[in-house]
């Protein structure tokens, strides 16, 4: 799948590599003359020092593998730049709690805020106060109930991780008569796990001789993907194929797979995890791929913070701003492609 050997941003349909994103970019200011098609990009953003820009990062508690890693990439981009100095809040899955924390940012009057809200509709207020008080956001994946909350949003592609998931498995199936398949979703609380699992009906349409027997929706944590993933072995003797949405939940459903003795499927994990990386790579049990959804996105957010508050754009477009909207393309990683993808992994 060479298309998708690099991580790539969906800008607007274009596809702009992560590492193009923000060198020889453009000034955000208007200009008094129009550009031509010949005429040269402004200088732009760089790894070299240019105006101090302070971020503000405000993210839920790192209470899970990918939140944690959320946090991590966001730190190590900020340290990458001379420039950038990031106020970092403790994190916390308490609306109230979180919304202090963006106020304080604000009130410290930072250059350019970044939030992963724990809940983007009851962070839509602050978001829009920030954005009142002349500070740009940038909404980091779970999106805000108004696009006047936010400058940028860029996140995953929920509804792209099911359908790639769907994809690959219809791929391996493709020739087997009356294949069947089983799906270990996420919290079916949360409009991104029905998100994940629609793109997972729907890529399976195009593939009529597979056929989904069962679904067990999990709460994203070891122990309950155990629970769940015991249920649906006991409840489905023969199966061809698992989807499960999240590699944490995934440590506890490869766990009750192997205390059940079974390998006669394929799976197909979510997220990138580390130790589901290295299970594809040494490709002795029955997790064959995942489908990305980059924690990587915290370290682009970043980039984009700091292009808003130098007043640049992105290059290999012909705008002067960057984007209202990037959506990360959810990648699958497999024994053919893990060594590129190993150090986006997470623990």
């Amino acid at each position: 799948m060479p298309e998708t050997s690099r991580r790539h941003l969906l800008l607007g349909g274009a596809a702009v590599s992560a590492g193009a994103l923000l060198t020889a970019c453009t000034s955000n200011e208007p200009k008094n003359q129009t550009p031509t098609a010949g005429s040269a990009p402004a200088p732009g953003t760089d790894d070299k020092p240019g105006t101090p820009v302070t971020i503000g990062f405000a993210g839920p508690q790192a209470d899970h593998g990918w939140l944690n890693a959320i946090n991590d990439n966001a730190q190590q981009r900020a340290k990458k730049y001379a420039d950038v100095t990031l106020e970092i809040t403790e994190g916390s899955n308490e609306t109230a709690a979180q919304i202090g924390q963006v106020q304080t940012l604000i009130n410290k009057k930072v250059d350019v805020l970044v939030i992963l809200p724990a809940d983007g509709k009851a962070l839509t207020q602050v978001g829009l106060q920030a954005m009142n008080a002349g500070i740009p956001v940038v909404n980091l994946d779970r999106v805000f109930a108004s696009p006047q909350a936010y400058r940028c949003w860029i996140g995953g592609d929920n509804y792209g991780m099911g359908l790639n998931a769907g994809r690959f498995i219809g791929e391996q199936l493709k020739d087997k008569p009356n294949a069947t398949v089983i799906e270990l979703a996420g919290m079916d609380s949360l409009e991104l796990t029905r998100q994940r699992t629609q793109g997972f009906d729907d890529a399976l349409k195009n593939y009529p001789n597979i056929r989904k027997v069962a679904r067990q929706a999990a709460d994203f944590t070891v122990e309950s993907g155990q629970a769940k993933m015991a249920q649906l072995l006991q409840a489905q003797p023969k199966f061809d194929a698992l989807w499960n949405h999240d590699d944490d939940q995934g440590v506890g459903a490869l766990r009750a797979i192997a205390q059940a003795g079974r390998k006669d499927f394929l799976m197909v994990g979510g997220a990138g995890a580390k130790s589901a990386m290295d299970a594809i790579k040494a490709d002795d049990g029955v997790l064959k791929a995942t489908v990305l959804y980059p924690p990587t996105m915290a370290a682009s957010a970043i980039d984009l913070a700091r292009a808003l508050a130098q007043q640049k754009g992105i290059s290999g477009m012909a705008e002067l701003e960057i984007p209202a909207s990037i959506t990360l393309y959810s990648a699958v990683v497999t024994k053919d492609n893990v060594d590129e993808y190993l150090p986006t992994g997470f623990s």
